[in-house]
């Protein structure tokens, strides 16, 4: 999830159109697209007792094992730059729970922060490099309280599946070519999710809504 539109005060207008596609791309089909291993066969339903699992990094011996209490809450696809993606992967898949709902249980040392001063703190293991979660410092954040995590890292079944796509457009910063970002839309939707190049209405009304109480516009 991307902290880039977080800043207080923050306006961001975006007017873009879809690229028309050069005639060689007419032939291709959606399903060349590969988002995220997680998404391209489709939605995994989730299940409404789903306890929590545990987080484990790639390293072959002693990997980094974190606990999740609970179900992921908010997951959607993310297409920013700072998000950690599987090898071939398009975009992330990234969720949300309470921070004491999440624990590091097994070889906490292999951890370092990947940028100390992003908003969001990701805590990546220092051998294998998969990010296994980001915490938010700032107690005036509005999502501070939440940490964020990849569910994909879990071996547990029943975790909720994406609700949304967002930062779509982030991908084309990052080198993917502007004239098939249709494809990308299409797919997602295809799949069942709406794209978005922000986060979710619901989320961004959050943001406002706290910037609006610490501002006094709104009663706290």
């Amino acid at each position: 999830m991307s902290e880039r539109h977080f800043g207080l005060g923050n306006i961001v207008s975006l007017f873009r159109g879809r690229s028309e596609k050069p005639q060689h791309e007419e032939t291709m089909k959606m399903t060349d697209i590969r988002l995220h291993p997680a998404i391209d066969n489709g939605l995994k339903r989730g299940r409404d007792d789903f306890a929590g699992g545990t987080l484990v990094c790639k390293c072959a011996t002693n990997p980094v094992r974190v606990e999740i209490q609970g179900q992921v809450a908010h997951n959607h696809a993310c297409g920013c730059s700072k998000c950690w993606k599987p090898s071939g992967a398009i975009f992330s898949v990234v969720g949300v729970v309470p921070r004491d709902r999440l624990r590091v249980v097994a070889n906490e040392d292999k951890l370092f922060i990947v940028d100390p001063n992003a908003v969001i703190q990701r805590h990546a293991c220092k051998e294998c490099g998969v990010h296994m979660f980001g915490r938010i410092e700032k107690t005036d954040h509005p999502f501070y309280g939440l940490d964020f995590f990849h569910t994909e890292l879990s071996r547990e079944d029943g975790w909720a599946p994406p609700e949304f796509a967002a930062f779509v457009s982030s991908i084309i910063e990052q080198g993917f070519p502007p004239s098939r970002m249709g494809e990308v839309r299409d797919r997602f939707h295809e799949i069942g999710l709406q794209t978005y190049d922000c986060l979710s209405p619901p989320l961004m009304d959050a943001i406002a809504t706290h910037v609006a109480k610490l501002s006094g516009k709104l009663a706290a």
